[in-house]
């Protein structure tokens, strides 16, 4: 039986593959390529269109937005896994007597989301649609979206409007993400557009920290937005370069790491 199911589950994960590159694919394409019946490949887009994965065409199947998004966001939430998973342990320690915490819409962060499930008397402030997905369902957890524009391939919130409900919120600690930071402690972001959502969010916590992983340091990226010696400190993992963490505690910056298992 699980054999059977893990089949069928690679089979729908291929068929939502073959829809993505194609961007539409017919049901007799579909079991040409797959060597399976028309009737296997119907079922298969019927359970994938139950789970939004896929919407039915006349004939085939196109994505559901759900899984554009999710092709294009899985590829960077599996890089360096185990780092993020070990922050992920780490930051939920700092976490443990909060009520309120606002997560940007990194890989990382999203990693933190996962770990927070079981919390009770938490408020969750995002601008990532898949974080705000992780935690919906806890009965424990309170998710606030703030609003604005969905960003163009990527399933998170920006622009004025975000920034504007940020500024009238408050969380007692904000965890940001970084895409680079370099030997002086400076923190870059890669998408400049995103810039003022992360310095909005940095201002209306209490107590903020930069998660990164170690694929992180030693670099620069587009647009600095801030330096570590500035906030509560540093979220990171035990394979980062203990010669780069040493000259960062040395300009006062504090550094929690979490052990990758």
């Amino acid at each position: 039986m699980n054999k059977s199911f893990s089949r069928i589950h690679a089979r729908q994960r291929r068929i939502c593959e073959l829809i993505a590159q194609g961007g539409e694919c017919s049901v007799e394409e579909l079991s040409q390529t797959l060597g399976v019946s028309s009737m296997t490949i119907r079922r298969d887009l019927q359970a994938l269109e139950q789970q939004g994965q896929i919407v039915r065409t006349h004939g085939g199947a196109t994505l559901g937005y759900r899984t554009v998004f999710e092709f294009d966001f899985l590829k960077k939430v599996r890089l360096n896994l185990p780092a993020k998973e070990a922050i992920a342990r780490a930051a939920v320690e700092i976490l443990q007597n909060c009520s309120s915490v606002m997560l940007d819409g990194s890989t990382t962060t999203l990693a933190i989301a996962r770990h927070l499930r079981g919390r009770t008397g938490l408020t969750v402030i995002t601008t990532s649609l898949p974080a705000a997905g992780e935690l919906q369902h806890e009965p424990g957890i309170e998710v606030l979206l703030p609003g604005g524009y969905l960003r163009p391939h990527c399933p998170d919130l920006s622009g004025a409007i975000t920034e504007m409900n940020l500024a009238d919120l408050h969380a007692e600690v904000a965890i940001l993400g970084a895409d680079a930071i370099d030997e002086k402690g400076y923190v870059y972001t890669n998408p400049p557009d995103t810039t003022d959502t992360l310095l909005r969010m940095a201002a209306s916590a209490d107590r903020v920290y930069i998660a990164a992983d170690n694929s992180k340091f030693g670099r620069r990226g587009l647009r600095r937005y801030g330096r570590l010696t500035q906030w509560a400190g540093l979220i990171t993992d035990n394979r980062t370069d203990p010669r780069f963490l040493e000259a960062l505690r040395k300009l006062g910056v504090q550094i929690l790491i979490g052990e990758i298992r």
